[in-house]
């Protein structure tokens, strides 16, 4: 069970013998929910992630592959011994509407980055929530960034760091890869692989999550 390691008090909390499940690997997800104080259990599936289908919209992968995570982390999880939420996502990058995936190599990872220098290209977050009573919620987030038109040699440079090779379009915003990137429209957290605000609202809504409670007066 993973349990928050921020300085700051929690905020928020699940409900009283509720438990959350990770379905991802993932240190930028698994900090997001230790910025909110929780306590989790990261259980994955199979390894493999589905392909994209010819022809197949970018959002409607994401969706597709966040769904597919979710299933194989609940088969592998077992029977809950009471009421669990389990959460999975998947992050996709898409220029011109064509995905781009995790590179295969590092000049691969170069050709990825020169195709998004100087060019503005979506990142899509797909969720996909299990809840405790068979619900289903899939829902996804769009933003849009803009590379500032690099020359080769800052790309290659940023390629042979080893930091793009396992991200989505080769870079993360929240590492080095944020010198590439000249501007967001949309959510940051949608950029770095989870859209927190949408997830918070939809949780809350269904009483899956509250506000931590600190004695102070609202």
């Amino acid at each position: 069970m993973a349990v928050s390691v921020t300085a700051w008090p929690p905020l928020f909390a699940l409900p009283d013998g509720w438990e959350l499940v990770l379905a991802s690997h993932s240190p930028r997800r698994r900090q997001f929910l230790d910025e909110w104080g929780l306590a989790y259990r990261v259980v994955t599936g199979r390894d493999e992630e589905p392909r994209p289908r010819d022809g197949e919209a970018p959002a409607d992968y994401a969706r597709r592959a966040a769904r597919a995570k979710a299933l194989a982390a609940a088969e592998a999880a077992g029977a809950a011994a009471g009421p669990r939420v389990l959460l999975a996502a998947d992050t996709i990058v898409a220029l011109d509407g064509d995905i781009l995936g995790k590179p295969a190599d590092r000049d691969h990872a170069l050709s990825m980055l020169r195709r998004l220098a100087g060019n503005v290209h979506e990142v899509i977050s797909a969720v996909c929530l299990l809840g405790p009573r068979d619900e289903e919620i899939l829902f996804h987030d769009v933003s849009r960034v803009r590379f500032a038109p690099w020359p080769e040699e800052v790309l290659a440079a940023y390629a042979a760091t080893g930091e793009p090779d396992d991200k989505a379009g080769a870079y993360a915003i929240q590492g080095q890869g944020a010198v590439l990137v000249e501007a967001v429209a949309g959510s940051w957290s949608t950029v770095v692989g989870l859209p927190v605000s949408r997830l918070a609202q939809e949780m809350l809504s269904r009483g899956w999550l509250t506000p931590a409670r600190h004695g102070i007066a609202s």
